[in-house]
């Protein structure tokens, strides 16, 4: 079987396709984690949970994968929509969850197909239901 990397296939996608580890997308995390994410969860600006503060993630890991990641995604208490970078794919920024969750009292493993179509699901049913509180 021959691949090709191609725009229209996730990266997630691909990498799974060749046969990646889990390394793979646990490094992939970790780097939108830095890139991203760190200004907040580094620090706890705005009471934003901790990288690594187990009592801070604990509740929020009790939400569940879905949820929390679509949650999330979509924008909640102050965090903005997709940790305010627009172009921020629900592949990559589910994968930085699991980083977070990881290195907090979590084991998360990245979404496969199945866990990415409840997400997708989940963020369109509370932005449904953040449009109705308008």
């Amino acid at each position: 079987m021959k691949l090709s990397f191609s725009p229209s296939l996730p990266l997630l996608t691909f990498a799974i396709a060749l046969g990646f580890s889990s390394v793979a997308v646990a490094n992939s995390g970790e780097a939108t984690y830095k890139q991203v994410c760190a200004s907040c969860h580094g620090s706890g600006v705005l009471k934003s949970p901790k990288l690594g503060n187990k009592a801070q993630w604990a509740p929020l890991i009790a939400e569940g994968q879905v949820t929390l990641t679509a949650h999330g995604y979509v924008g909640v208490r102050k965090m903005p929509a997709k940790g305010g970078k627009p172009d921020l794919s629900i592949e990559d920024f589910a994968d930085s969850v699991v980083y977070l969750v990881n290195q907090s009292g979590g084991n998360w493993k990245s979404p496969d197909a199945k866990m990415l179509l409840a997400i997708n699901k989940e963020v369109e049913a509370r932005k449904a239901g953040l449009n109705k509180s308008k």
